[in-house]
């Protein structure tokens, strides 16, 4: 009997064994089978949704208590029409700007201060930048890049010689430095060319003040978001600029002459 239950135990240890096999193997053929069908389908959505033609829907919202417009595909944003008050702000300021380019142009051979030079690089690029800006705003919105003024056949833009830009008579905008100013201006070396520089540039951010300040307070002007964000900048930018300019003056007084 003991020799039977030895020689069976085995046997049935194998069969037990190759049972749990093939069970393993036939769950794992189930599983893949699942997951091929679950592949296709996705495919198959995904190709649905790619070939499906996508038509672009423009919705206009409605005023108050208006309901909304769908508007056909074809249909393009257009710009705001500019307020003329936005355009004679930029077209001044072009100008403005170009004067300030001009003064900083002069300082490389007429100081050797560190402190202006470094000033005067950074007021020259960023007004310089300011000035293209200016000028694509206005174009874009079919504008002049000038305003039509008396002698300003005089005015030099500033990628033109700014070496004669105020020679001539012009109107000036606010804080712009006059002819006489100019002129002292290039002819001053040294300490006096960093206090004219100094005193004729805070005069000068001063009247781009005023001509923000003018436009805010017009009538439906600065309501354009480009320029809106363009003038908050000028203004916060020049006023910093002026509070420097005010603590070199302040460090370096100029000395009265013997």
């Amino acid at each position: 009997m003991f020799k039977y239950l030895r020689h069976v135990k085995p046997v049935y240890v194998r069969c037990t064994w190759e049972i749990r096999v093939v069970s393993s193997v036939a769950v794992c053929f189930c599983v893949l089978a699942v997951a091929n069908s679950l592949a296709s389908l996705f495919s198959l959505r995904v190709c649905a949704q790619q070939t499906a033609p996508s038509t672009p829907v423009v919705v206009q919202p409605g005023a108050p208590g208006k309901p909304t417009r769908t508007l056909p595909p074809t249909t393009r944003a257009t710009l705001p029409p500019a307020s003329p008050a936005d355009a004679q702000f930029m077209q001044g300021m072009i100008m403005h700007h170009a004067q300030a380019v001009e003064m900083t142009a002069l300082i490389e051979s007429r100081t050797e201060n560190k402190g202006l030079r470094s000033l005067g690089a950074r007021i020259s690029r960023s007004q310089s930048d300011e000035i293209k800006f200016m000028k694509r705003w206005l174009v874009s919105r079919g504008q002049p890049i000038s305003e039509a003024m008396p002698d300003m056949h005089h005015m030099k833009m500033p990628d033109m010689d700014h070496t004669k830009m105020s020679h001539g008579p012009m109107a000036l905008m606010p804080g712009m430095l006059t002819q006489e100013q100019m002129e002292a201006l290039r002819k001053a070396k040294g300490e006096e060319f960093d206090h004219l520089f100094l005193t004729g540039m805070i005069q000068h951010h001063g009247g781009a003040l005023t001509m923000v300040k003018d436009l805010f307070d017009t009538a439906g002007a600065g309501q354009d978001a480009e320029l809106f964000n363009f003038a908050t900048d000028v203004d916060s930018g020049q006023r910093a600029e002026i509070r420097i300019m005010q603590n070199m003056l302040a460090r370096n007084p100029l000395k009265e002459k013997r």
